[in-house]
């Protein structure tokens, strides 16, 4: 699942320069089969369940192939009317299935990474329009908020929008790592009293580390008391809200000026596609539009997807979302994401049994985080766990990933994959506990 391969050694099997001659395809897909296959880290394989796991499923890959076949730019209603009306259309069945209200529109970026920063980038055309034209010379520093953690993609967000990391706030989080409100509203008053303008607020419904939820409709309250726009990042954990006893989770977003949805996540679309809902998409206009001579076209009530983000060339990505939706249908995606939260479940009743093993979060979606808890400082367990994390990733075929929670080093299982089933949670949890012993008896 993970190539045995050193940093270069790829590259060292690939000529330096580009032929010179055509070259016969059997030969280029033997290359392929023998150079790129074999090193690269399968993500669709059912035993990844590192990071967030991620299905290429068949519907969506028939869907990418046809729209590569197609090879459309899907920039102004012209250039594609088919692309950019299944577009709406797509988005529009995604909001529904989510149980959003119907006066929220989409629109599908490559990652939640570009659709935070779309949002945020008409927060801040909504606070000072004139840095449209003007830039942000001379106006007041401009704050957003945020969990400590919520993505670094907030943190380039703002890097690459000129507002500065200075005036990213990072809030600290409960013992379930969500944001606490009242120090977000502490922040918020305190940035204002110092002459500084909150402009956003980025609530988070499941988080990168843990996937914990943040209290979204407290978050709300205060952003209306204190007009910011709200940014719901739902990147990972926004899917599971087709099914509708999951739906209490997210109690707030409705609220929202954005929300950014990963189907590529588990929704089983191939990356990329990632769907970004908004409140008003006059304000994406208002942020974005700008229609040289070139591209002006006569059509009335239309939609030109180029004057909703940054990108004026837009891939035809809603046409494998449209196959996986009708392919799978309601009943089917529920299914899939109750079995992997069922999964998630089982796993944490085994690691809350084990006297040794300590679960670290709540477990809300499907992926579980959780430590070895051996005898020694806590830094010394930091250690061992680095190892375990090694240990199962070698013996393979999973493949598992980290991060920090409260400090401490700690490993997540997190299942998405279509294919994932419960023997291959079974197969990571054994090979958790022979790590165990094995460091056990070497130390």
């Amino acid at each position: 699942m993970v190539p045995r391969v050193s940093p270069g050694e790829v590259a060292a099997r690939l000529p330096e320069a580009p032929p010179e001659e055509a070259e016969d395809l059997d030969r280029i897909l033997d290359d392929y089969e023998r150079l790129i296959e074999p090193n690269v880290t399968h993500w669709n394989h059912p035993g990844f369940l590192a990071y967030f796991a991620i299905t290429g499923s068949g519907p969506g890959i028939v869907g990418e192939a046809l729209a590569a076949a197609l090879n459309v730019n899907a920039m102004l209603w012209k250039t594609s009317p088919a692309a950019t009306e299944l577009e709406e259309r797509v988005c529009d069945w995604l909001r529904d299935m989510l149980g959003l209200p119907a006066f929220f529109s989409g629109h599908i970026n490559d990652t939640a990474s570009i659709g935070s920063l779309v949002a945020l980038a008409a927060a801040r055309h909504r606070a000072a329009p004139r840095a449209r034209a003007r830039g942000l010379a001379g106006a007041a520093p401009m704050t957003v908020y945020c969990s400590d953690q919520a993505h670094s993609s907030i943190d380039k967000a703002l890097m690459t929008l000129g507002l500065g990391l200075d005036h990213l706030r990072h809030i600290g989080t409960d013992d379930a790592f969500r944001l606490d409100v009242d120090a977000l509203r502490s922040a918020v008053e305190a940035d204002l009293e110092a002459g500084l303008r909150p402009i956003a607020v980025v609530a988070v419904a499941g988080t990168t580390s843990s996937t914990s939820v943040d209290p979204i409709a407290a978050v709300a309250d205060l952003a209306a008391e204190h007009g910011l726009w709200l940014h719901v990042d739902a990147a990972y954990a926004g899917s599971a809200a087709i099914c509708p006893e999951l739906r209490p989770l997210f109690a707030g977003w409705e609220r929202a000026d954005s929300i950014v949805v990963n189907p590529h996540k588990w929704l089983f679309t191939p990356i990329d596609c990632s769907v970004l809902l908004v409140r008003d998409p006059e304000q994406l206009k208002g942020t974005f539009s700008l229609v040289p001579e070139y591209l002006k076209t006569g059509e009335e009530r239309v939609t030109n997807l180029m004057d909703l983000g940054v990108q004026l060339g837009r891939r035809f990505r809603a046409l494998k979302l449209w196959m996986v939706i009708r392919a799978f249908g309601l009943r089917g995606l529920r299914e899939a994401i109750r079995h992997h939260c069922a999964l998630a479940a089982e796993l944490a009743g085994r690691i809350d049994a084990h006297p040794e093993i300590e679960r670290v979060a709540p477990v809300p979606f499907s992926t579980v985080c959780f430590r070895w808890t051996p005898p020694g400082t806590p830094e010394e367990q930091d250690a061992a766990n680095e190892l375990l994390l090694a240990e199962v990733n070698a013996a393979g075929p999973v493949h598992l990933s980290h991060t920090r929670l409260a400090g401490r080093f700690v490993l997540r299982v997190a299942i998405g994959n279509l294919r994932t089933e419960r023997e291959h949670v079974d197969h990571a949890w054994r090979l958790v506990l022979e790590g165990t012993e094995r460091l056990r008896a070497g130390g």
